[in-house]
């Protein structure tokens, strides 16, 4: 029994889905403080200056991690070394650039309008700097598949960030700045932690290559666009609904946007184990493999997502209640969340449509998907508005884009080869039978 229970948890996929959702638990405590701290403007900038933070470092994740996975992962201790090198000397240069820009707004920080875009300039460089070894070790481990390092690393960022905030709360000091230096700080303590466990890398920047840099380079100057898929539609949400209703319109869109990591908790999950598996797959050439474990993937996930539909959408002003408090309660914030929940079962394709297109070395395709997808979610934004003058448009809006993502996706992986999308959702309900009865059968045997 024992043996069973120490296997299960040392199982990559195990200790990916089990960190996903501790992780995504603190991020939903850390949120539920946040709100109960701030009123509802500054949460709205709050809201706004962390948008802006997070979508620029996605462009900086989305440059390395696919592309260091793809390079690193079952390669030889050399080129392992000169992988991590030359991804750590184009992260350090990229933070470096970003740290730059920050420091050349001070001038004209007076000129600038709104608390959340000043903030956002005046410590973004900073953040950058700061984030950059504990990034660079996120993406060592995932390459070398220490999922439980993962989970450490991403604890004592949130977990740390979570005691700074209920501190500030006791003692009655919890500002937007406060909360923003507790950011800052729970960044550098993860830095220094992972420097001291040597997790880093940054020992292999000696082993870095021009040809290896060029690789990643050339490569990532796409993938970026699979990665800021998942985060540009929300960040030109966040601007829209910022210029055109205002911060309070702003907090309650995202405390119905932040329930969404309902669905995001497999979603990275599975990405995260599934897209070693279509590497495999590929590097054998076997195109019917690649395809097959896409639609497993996306499948699985999507009928798994269907039982969570159902019953966020029927106790959706609850969990309002919980996070936001009553300030939230009677506002459009729980519609909201039906609304993307609604949605949500035609995510996984989309998401693993984009994987899957990384991993042929498609990631062309996806950079021009984005643009398209971006220049759909605008549109239907501004659409939306103007029809419904509230949040409900913006989250209304959110299917178009992600059709079109989808539609594009599923024509590129057609040209690699044929399959139908209804056969995701077929192989999918195949899958989760299989694995019900296989749990089944196990079940009975121990008895």
């Amino acid at each position: 029994m024992f043996k069973k229970v120490f296997n299960l948890i040392r199982n990559k996929h195990f200790l990916s889905l089990a960190g996903n959702i501790i992780m995504s638990g603190l991020g939903l405590v850390t949120t539920t403080l946040i709100y109960r701290a701030l009123p509802q403007d500054s949460m709205g900038n709050w809201v706004l200056f962390l948008s802006n933070l997070l979508f620029i470092d996605t462009i900086r994740s989305g440059f390395l991690t696919t592309a260091f996975i793809k390079f690193f992962a079952g390669s030889s201790e050399e080129r392992s070394a000169e992988v991590a090198g030359s991804a750590w000397f184009i992260g350090a240069v990229i933070s470096g650039i970003l740290a730059l820009i920050g420091l050349c707004s001070y001038p004209f920080l007076h000129l600038i309008k709104g608390d959340g875009y000043r903030l956002f300039f005046q410590f973004s460089g900073l953040y950058y700097l700061i984030s950059l070894p504990w990034f660079m070790a996120t993406c060592m481990v995932q390459g070398q598949q220490k999922f439980d390092r993962l989970l450490y690393i991403r604890f004592c960022n949130q977990g740390s960030y979570i005691v700074f905030i209920i501190a500030l709360m006791v003692t009655g000091r919890a500002t937007i700045h406060a909360i923003l230096a507790s950011y800052l700080v729970s960044s550098s303590l993860t830095t220094v932690f992972v420097l001291i466990k040597g997790w880093s890398g940054i020992s292999n920047l000696k082993h870095r290559t021009k040809a290896g840099i060029l690789e990643i380079y050339h490569f990532g100057k796409f993938s970026v666009g699979s990665s800021l898929s998942s985060n540009m539609f929300s960040f030109s949400d966040v601007q829209i609904i910022n210029t055109l209703l205002g911060a309070s319109a702003l907090a309650i869109y995202n405390l119905g946007q932040t329930l969404m990591q309902l669905v995001e908790i497999p979603l990275r999950s599975f990405s995260a184990t599934g897209m070693p598996e279509l590497s495999a797959a590929y590097n054998q050439g076997n195109r019917e493999l690649v395809i097959h474990t896409m639609k497993r993937y996306a499948g699985m996930l999507a009928v798994v997502l269907i039982p969570i539909v159902i019953i966020g959408c029927a106790l959706a002003d609850l969990p309002i209640y919980i996070i936001g408090g009553g300030k939230y309660v009677g506002t459009e914030a729980a519609n909201v969340f039906r609304l993307f929940l609604s949605f949500a079962i035609i995510f996984p394709p989309d998401r693993f449509f984009a994987l899957t297109l990384d991993v042929i070395h498609q990631p062309k395709i996806n950079f021009y998907k984005v643009l398209v997808m971006l220049a759909v979610n605008i549109a239907t934004d501004f659409l939306g508005i103007y029809l419904t003058g509230s949040v409900y448009g913006i989250a209304f809006a959110t299917v178009f884009p992600i059709l079109t993502g989808t539609i594009i996706g599923y024509w590129a992986l057609n040209r690699y080869s044929k399959f139908t999308y209804w056969s995701i959702f077929k192989t999918g309900f195949y899958e989760v039978k299989l694995f019900l009865k296989s749990h089944s059968r196990k079940k009975a045997v121990n008895a």
